[in-house]
Formats: C-alpha cells, structure tokens, sequence
C-alpha cells in the first residue's frame, strides 16, 4: 500500500479509544443530523453510521433537553454494541450545558468547542476557561474547531487594521486565513495555560472554498504539531460536495496533513446520511492509506460491451462486498485487502482480472459466449450460461472462505 509523500508529525489523542494523530490512521468521522433530545432517532443514526464505517461519531449538544440525553443515548448504543466514541457539538452555551448536566459531560467522548462563538467580548474567555476546566475534570479531549462563517469579528478586524500598517500589505483572503489560524492557535495556547496537555487537543480550521482550505491548512500544518481534524464545510450536496472535499482533502492527505476527515455533505431530502462515511473511507482507500472494503474494479463500458451484464454483476458484487464488511470484518480477517475484477470484453478483461485476487470476464460484442475465471493469477475455469453472474458470486465467496476463514488460519497455523 502506498501513502502520503511524509505523514506529518503530530501529537497522539485518544478519543474514547481512538488515537487520532501520532502513529495512528487517519480516522473517520461523521455528524448527525437528528434531534438529539429525540433519543430513538440519534440512537438509529448513530448506529447506522457506526456500522457503516464511521470510528468516531460527533452530535449536536444545543440544549438541556440534548445535554440530558446524551448519556441515555450513549447507554443504548453500549447495549446494542456500538461503543463508538461520541463527541459533543457545544456553541454559545457549552459552558453552560456541560456544567448543568455532568453526566453528559462524563457520558462524552471529546468535545468540540468553536471559538469564535463559546462567548463574546468579556465573556469569551471565562466561558472558554470553564469548558476546558470541565474537560480537565473529567479527562476529556477539545476540538477547537474554527469555521471561517462564525469567525471571531474582533480578532479579524484587529487583523485587518495591523495588515492595513503594512507597507505590502497582504489579500484580504489572506488576512482571513491568519485571522483563522491565530483564531485556533490562541485558544489552544490558552487551553494549555489552563493546564490541558497537547495531547488533548485537536485544531481544526474549516472554510468552504477549496483553495483556501488547502492554503489555510498548510499554513497550520507548518506552524504547530497538534492533531488536525479536516473537513470542507457547508461542501454542498451530491457530486459537487463529493469533488470539492475529495479535491482539498486529497491534495492535503498526499501532502501528510491531516489525522482525521469529515467529509461534510448535504443529504438529498430524505437520503442516507452515512454516505459521508462512504465517500471518506472511498478517498483514504482510493488514495492508498487505509483499506476498508475489498476493491471492485470494472470497466466503464463501450461499444465492445453491449451486454448490461457486468454492469449488473460488478453493482452485485459491490454491494454484497459493502453489505458484508460489518460481519466479515469479524469473521475474515483481512478480506478487506481483497480486490475483484468484474470486466466485460476481451481488450482488458483477462489482463486485468489476472491481477486482481479474483476476477471475471464477461463476453463482450460479437465475442464467444463464455467468461473465463482468474484467481490468484490463474485461469480457474471458464463459465458458460445465463446463470454466469450467479456461478461468479458463489466462487467469490468460496475464495473468500478459503482465503480468509477459518480454515484458512488452521492451514497458517499448521
């Protein structure tokens, strides 16, 4: 597996379990969309979006009614077998909610705290103080995440009188960016004055232009070692979210910045929210870091590939693969590194599904009616018939028990 030109150094932090930065994988995460007070609804989202993938699951804490479910919803979670950590989504009035309700506070597994709204003019440190004074109590990690779209005004307009002094000064938009970097770097000095260690605290540093999230991070990267959370926020919705987050983030990835992603996408009305995860855990193993899934590859079709054939069977196996991770990932040990080939004419088809684990190609136009099976390398067997789709499955899922189950670890046992 290939990875980042040079992973960036950063400090280790355990969030409820997960190391994020250090020697860690990059870690992927995902927000929810329910009502948190609304405990069936959370506990149903949280759970899908931990099965689906996500390491790390952040919720929105905006009042008492959230403050007080969120132990509750952490304990059924912890009943139905989901001990994914939960973070707290604190603004305005973290400091208040986190003190009224300590179970929540304990129930937690980090909090996010957004510096440019945790309060205002001589509130803003006092209720910053009080929020890490809380994490300290009770061993918790922060995010200080700051969002160029609730940016501190004061801190920006200070910025923009000291570049107005300078005899070159600088673009507004770079003004903007050192106004977020500072905006991060002071509140995270100012949590280790109140005596949190770095290694309980992660930065994050999010706009919603592709550009500038790219100049933003690097320039945070290069000034400091603390674990970085990335995300593209307000990314939009379907393909357009999908390529401005893949973009920033993939260029910061190879670059070695990064510990953890979100990728921040809007829903369709009615649409499954744990494609966020899907589409992060797509990029980190599209890009060579981390494996989730065994790789699908199929050809994109042509003239030669009249036959919906290998569309269909490549969509099958796919979904079968993706289906079957929460329970494989138990049962096979290692069958996410697996790749399949799924081509439909004679121009690639052989060549590449010799070099997948198992791959199959399907006659295209004009082409003999049969569709040879390579496994390892090797040519296997040919498959004739309209059954072909359905006689492939069953050798994937024999490959797969041979391979990776049981009898697989007696045999490297012996």
């Amino acid at each position: 597996m290939t990875g980042p030109l040079k992973r960036r150094k950063s400090v280790g932090v355990d969030v409820g379990g997960v190391l994020v930065g250090g020697a860690g994988p990059v870690v992927v995460q995902s927000m929810t969309n329910t009502d948190t007070a609304d405990i069936d609804a959370t506990v149903r989202q949280v759970a899908a979006l931990a099965r689906a993938g996500s390491e790390i699951v952040r919720i929105t804490v905006d009042r008492d009614e959230a403050a007080a479910a969120v132990p509750h919803i952490r304990d059924r979670l912890m009943v139905l077998g989901f001990d994914v950590p939960l973070v707290g989504d604190f603004h305005y009035i973290g400091h208040k909610l986190l003190a009224d309700h300590p179970a929540c506070a304990e129930a937690l597994a980090k909090y996010r705290i957004n510096p440019g709204n945790v309060g205002f003019k001589d509130k803003r440190d006092t209720q910053f103080s009080q929020m890490i004074e809380i994490a300290n109590r009770h061993d918790k990690p922060v995010r200080i995440g700051v969002n160029w779209g609730s940016l501190d005004q004061e801190l920006l307009t200070a910025l923009m009188d000291e570049n107005a002094a300078r005899p070159e000064p600088w673009s507004a938009a770079h003004v903007q960016r050192e106004a977020i970097i500072r905006s991060a770097l002071y509140s995270a000095e100012r949590a280790e004055a109140l005596g949190m260690g770095r290694e309980k605290i992660i930065l994050s540093t999010k706009v919603s232009d592709v550009q500038q999230l790219i100049a933003v991070y690097k320039d945070l990267a290069a000034r400091c070692d603390y674990a970085l959370h990335l995300g593209l926020t307000e990314a939009g919705m379907g393909s357009k979210g999908i390529v401005a987050s893949s973009a920033a983030m993939g260029i910061l990835l190879q670059e070695g910045i990064g510990d953890t992603i979100r990728i921040s996408l809007t829903p369709e009305p009615g649409g499954d929210r744990t494609l966020e995860v899907k589409v992060a855990q797509e990029l980190l193993q599209t890009m060579g870091f981390r494996q989730f899934v065994p790789v699908v590859a199929a050809c994109p079709g042509c003239g030669r590939t009249t036959s919906t054939t290998f569309q269909t069977l490549a969509k099958d196996i796919q979904d079968h693969l993706s289906s079957s991770m929460p329970e494989w990932r138990e049962k096979y040990p290692g069958v996410e590194a697996m790749s399949v080939a799924v081509m439909g004419c004679i121009v690639n088809g052989p060549g590449e599904s010799k070099h997948a684990d198992i791959g199959i190609s399907l006659p295209g136009t004009g082409e003999t009616p049969s569709a040879p099976v390579f496994v390892d390398g090797q040519k296997v067997a040919t498959l004739r018939g309209a059954d072909v789709a359905d006689q492939f499955k069953v050798m994937v899922a024999d490959y797969i028990e041979k391979r990776f189950g049981s009898g697989a670890a007696r045999v490297k046992a012996g």
